[in-house]
């Protein structure tokens, strides 16, 4: 399954010195504001050792890691809801995304030159916060005059969805994004068709000077940290500038290396990568044969009909059973052959929902 994280933020706080780190795309990173216009895409991998362990064991002829589409979008100013900085577009960009990883900087440095003059991260957050509520206002707003038509006729359906809108449209003028509402099931299908950007969740990267990635927080990143922690998001700290120089780094000794003289075990672009996987609600199965083994992607408590239509639709049409090993069942068999034979490899039918390293063969008949 295609899964999209936009990266965003104010201008200059190292949005495209990340995403070029991430990607090696090359996305410019010019020190002004709106050198970023066209959305940029990049497709990474998530990091999972236990990928490796199966090509050890199958020794594969191809090997597809699980993978997150990262949309390098550029920096928002205020008024950006309102058309400023070229703000509808930048908006529209970060609509078609399924989460939103907010870059916020928290760094001192009068070489790069801040939008609004001031490094605050906190003010930064609000403006494009603010921004985003302020759009989905418009947007609730105009839907309610449309909806308000229907209500004549005590269209059931038109009452329930106006009943939302009046709740969303409350919540923004609080300056509450709708992610931070709480909704039952009919309520929340109703919010899911409206595609609000505030509903979308969020992953705050607080990008540090190269002095202070292995130490302690500084005051900034314990502003972001305790903003977070009252939503219940999460933080990665890293140094962009770093995660570049790093990413230059093609020899895997080499690259040790480097983060081992920092006094980091592994990069801050890999933690970013797993806990965007992690933000969006995503774990990984795998298929393993000596043509190939592979990692796909899917919602923590999808059925083993679903899980199998992520390969292909007929699949999921005409599923018979899923053949399956646990990871750890599986490494501690030896081989696949060997599982087989211990009795460690289960059949599972349509309702088993699918666990986070299960290695898994699908019948099917069409």
């Amino acid at each position: 399954m295609a899964v999209q994280a936009g990266i965003v933020g104010l201008p200059n706080v190292g949005k495209s010195t990340l995403f070029n780190a991430i990607t090696k795309a090359g996305a410019e990173a010019a020190n002004y504001p709106f050198c970023t216009i066209e959305p940029n895409v990049g497709i990474v991998e998530v990091p999972d050792p236990r990928l490796d362990k199966l090509t050890e064991m199958v020794q594969p002829q191809k090997v597809v890691p699980a993978v997150v589409r990262f949309v390098d979008i550029a920096g928002l100013v205020r008024g950006a809801s309102k058309g400023e900085g070229l703000g509808n577009k930048f908006l529209s960009h970060i609509r078609e995304v399924d989460a939103v990883v907010h870059v916020v900087r928290c760094f001192e440095d009068s070489n790069v030159t801040h939008v609004d003059g001031k490094v605050s991260p906190l003010r930064d957050i609000e403006t494009i916060e603010l921004e985003l509520i302020l759009a989905d206002l418009d947007a609730v707003e105009r839907k309610m005059e449309r909806v308000q038509k229907l209500l004549k006729s005590q269209d059931k359906k038109a009452i329930a969805e106006m009943n939302v809108l009046k709740k969303l449209q409350a919540a923004f003028e609080e300056e509450i994004p709708a992610r931070a509402l709480e909704w039952d099931d009919e309520e929340r299908e109703i919010v899911k068709g409206l595609f609000l950007l505030t509903s979308k969740p969020v992953l705050y990267v607080a990008n540090v000077s190269e002095s202070e990635v292995s130490g302690p927080d500084n005051s900034m990143v314990q502003e972001v940290k305790a903003k977070a922690e009252r939503e219940g998001a999460a933080v990665v700290v890293i140094c962009a500038k770093i995660e570049a120089e790093i990413a230059e780094l093609t020899d895997p000794e080499e690259r040790a290396m480097f983060l081992a003289e920092l006094g980091l075990e592994e990069s801050g672009l890999d933690r970013l990568v797993r806990e965007t996987y992690a933000l969006l609600g995503l774990i990984t199965y795998f298929t393993a044969g000596v043509q190939e083994v592979r990692a796909w992607t899917i919602r923590r408590g999808m059925k083993a009909p679903q899980a199998a239509g992520v390969i292909h639709t007929d699949f999921e049409r005409g599923f018979i059973r899923a053949e399956t090993i646990g990871y750890d069942d599986l490494m501690a068999a030896g081989s696949q052959v060997a599982a087989r034979e211990k009795g460690v490899q289960r059949l599972e039918g349509k309702e088993y929902v699918v666990k986070d390293g299960d290695v898994i063969h699908f019948r099917f008949n069409v």
